[in-house]
């Protein structure tokens, strides 16, 4: 073969590579998963405190089923409850997956990050307990909260703590804890929850943001254009009251996404760029929408949650 056919030999084939790439490329790029009929790039699930007064855990998720979430996010003390009356975890987790529906969340870890060893060691059983069932429903994360941590809070054994959890969540249980902060707690902010994620030096340390914390524990919402979305576990999702001073806010105010005051579109901008891809999910402990059919709230929550994802535009 002589150099010029060699050459535009060699060129054609560059050509075809690149075309090729580029087609898989726009192709994978095209694959990229939606839910809820396109409308969003997450999944939408329902933390069951927003329809806390339904009778059951059951009918907890055959109201999540019916209003057409993606997932469903419970709490361990109804968990604990189905257990007592003779329900079974792992077939109710079953049908949760038959209906399309998924865990990615359990509330959570009490007591879990206490102030000193003594009290570590002794909170391990309930631990392994709550645990125990989030895997058995079938949980990806479980909530690991800093109800105990102590005011003065040593950064250092908190994370050494956190990080045994994630040791034992993973090679016990299958599920990886993940760190919630609270402004009600002695740790109340995203960065500080950070920090401690940061110094467990796991690779599966997470936090779980959630709006209404991040707005009424003072820490912001711009931290979220510094983080990886690998870092979250879920996304907890609802809006601040207008008319109250953010002094006297507490979880019994929060709205319905897109009621209140909070920037939502804006943020779920910043978690779209932070490459998160896991569940959004509501969170309300409304005793308004306590009081009203549990199967509207829920469809309105949803509803309201989409509205803001496309006002955002992503």
């Amino acid at each position: 073969m002589n150099r010029r056919k060699f050459i535009a030999g060699t060129t054609a084939a560059s050509f075809a590579t690149v075309t090729f790439a580029n087609s898989t490329i726009k192709k994978d790029l095209k694959k990229e998963k939606r839910y809820q009929n396109g409308q969003s790039p997450w999944p939408i699930c329902l933390d069951t405190a927003t329809i806390r007064t339904a009778k059951s855990l059951e009918e907890k998720v055959d109201i999540a089923i019916a209003a057409g979430y993606d997932a469903i996010e419970p709490w361990d003390n109804e968990l604990e409850e189905y257990e007592k009356n003779g329900g079974d975890l792992k077939e109710l987790g079953k049908k949760i997956r038959r209906a399309g529906l998924f865990v990615p969340s359990m509330i959570g870890l009490w007591g879990c990050l206490p102030e000193n060893e003594e009290a570590f060691q002794a909170s391990l059983p309930a631990t392994k307990n709550r645990m125990r069932m989030a895997a058995d429903i079938g949980c990806t994360h479980i909530q690991a909260i800093p109800n105990k941590v102590g005011e003065d809070y040593d950064v250092k054994f908190v994370a050494s703590c956190y990080r045994r959890l994630l040791e034992i969540g993973l090679k016990e249980y299958n599920i990886i804890p993940a760190l919630v902060f609270v402004k009600m707690f002695p740790l109340k902010t995203m960065g500080q929850a950070v920090a401690v994620a940061l110094d467990a030096d796991h690779p599966m340390a997470k936090i779980i943001p959630d709006v209404y914390h991040m707005y009424i524990s003072e820490g912001g919402f711009e931290g979220l254009k510094l983080l990886n979305g690998n870092l979250f576990a879920i996304f907890q999702f609802n809006d601040a009251p207008k008319g109250i001073q953010l002094q006297d806010m507490k979880d019994k105010h929060r709205v319905y996404p897109g009621d209140g005051m909070l920037p939502l579109a804006e943020i779920l901008k910043d978690l779209k760029a932070s490459g998160f891809d896991g569940c959004i999910s509501l969170e309300l402990y409304n005793p308004e929408y306590h009081k009203q059919d549990l199967l509207q709230v829920a469809k309105t929550g949803l509803r309201k949650t989409l509205e803001v994802i496309t006002e955002a535009g992503v």
